[in-house]
């Protein structure tokens, strides 16, 4: 039983917090299909946007999912901690540190994965969100800015010299963002580096490539990104709590996320959820080839209100029997 603090987790499957996309209908749907932690998507930590839409939405908790986790991302420890109090006071119970997003947005503003070149700055951060709530803090990692760069084993030293309760490694460089080859071998230097527990991520698309990298890197579980787009199931299958879906099931599944959308945003959640249809329906070979697939997605977009892309949904099945 893996435990982030004293948290126990369900399973050592993890859904990744992707900033626009695990927000909490998607949230919900991997808790429910059997993922063992998720996180919210990444919260910037500036005070003055704590009320905007953007960051009120992603504040917001799944109903039921348990322990409440919140991603934090800033480079000044003293914004980092008001944040981390102001999540606690909302009933945060893990406060994550994303020090691993690529995004050339994040990065631009010394976040994200940019701070890993500055060591002295990573521990200042950790310290003063450790010392800020009386919760796990927990962070998430690349290995390093560059390949010629690559410090994954230090940060995670001085993260957990600091008090971080867990580490998530994306076994990239920052500037390698999703290409190439993942670095098992730098995570597993990292696992064996510290005593709290790690968690590998990159490139896990099922259960025999999760086997294979905790094997290969003695990571105490895995955390699953991308290969959950349009398969929130994911999660639940690889640690073996979901079995196999069918389509009825999977058609299901996204037509429960949509309506699940269309709720949880209103009016934007038309266009929002394009993006989760066609997640969905790229991978959902059952449907047709893959320009049968393309064309799915185009007639989709096209589609201007909430009961409208309901309905393209509830008709595939026709389509399917015709």
């Amino acid at each position: 039983m893996i435990a982030i603090g004293p948290h126990k987790l369900r399973n050592n499957v993890l859904l990744a917090p992707m900033a626009g996309i695990t927000d909490v209908p998607f949230r919900a749907l991997a808790w429910r299909y059997g993922a063992g932690h998720v996180v919210s998507e990444m919260v910037t930590s500036k005070s003055e946007l704590w009320h905007t839409s953007k960051s009120r939405l992603r504040r917001q908790t799944a109903a039921g999912v348990t322990p409440v986790a919140v991603q934090i991302a800033g480079a000044e420890p003293s914004t980092i901690a008001e944040a981390a109090i102001r999540h606690h006071a909302e009933g945060a119970e893990i406060i994550d540190i994303n020090f691993g997003c690529p995004a050339k947005k994040v990065c631009r503003k010394a976040a994200g994965s940019a701070l890993l070149g500055d060591e002295s700055l990573v521990k200042a951060i950790i310290a003063a969100a450790v010392a800020a709530v009386p919760v796990p803090v927990t962070i998430k990692i690349r290995t390093g800015l560059s390949p010629d760069s690559r410090n994954g084993v230090e940060i995670a030293r001085i993260a957990e010299g600091e008090g971080v309760a867990a580490i998530a490694v994306h076994g990239r460089t920052r500037a390698c963002r999703f290409d190439g080859d993942v670095e098992f071998e730098t995570i597993a230097r990292i696992k064996a580096a510290v005593g709290v527990p790690v968690f590998a991520n990159g490139e896990i698309t099922d259960a025999a490539v999760a086997g294979r990298v905790l094997e290969a890197t003695g990571a105490d579980g895995v955390m699953i990104g991308r290969a959950a787009l349009g398969a929130p199931w994911l999660p639940g299958q690889i640690a073996g709590v979901t079995g196999p879906l069918t389509l009825p099931e999977k058609l299901a599944v996204m037509r429960a996320h949509l309506r699940a959308g269309h709720a949880f945003y209103g009016d934007p959640g038309v266009k929002i959820m394009r993006k989760h249809v066609q997640w969905y329906l790229k991978k959902l070979s059952e449907l047709g080839e893959p320009e049968v697939r393309s064309g799915l997605i185009r007639e989709f977009n096209r589609l201007l209100d909430a009961g409208a892309q309901v309905d393209f949904l509830d008709g595939l099945r026709p389509k399917l029997a015709a």
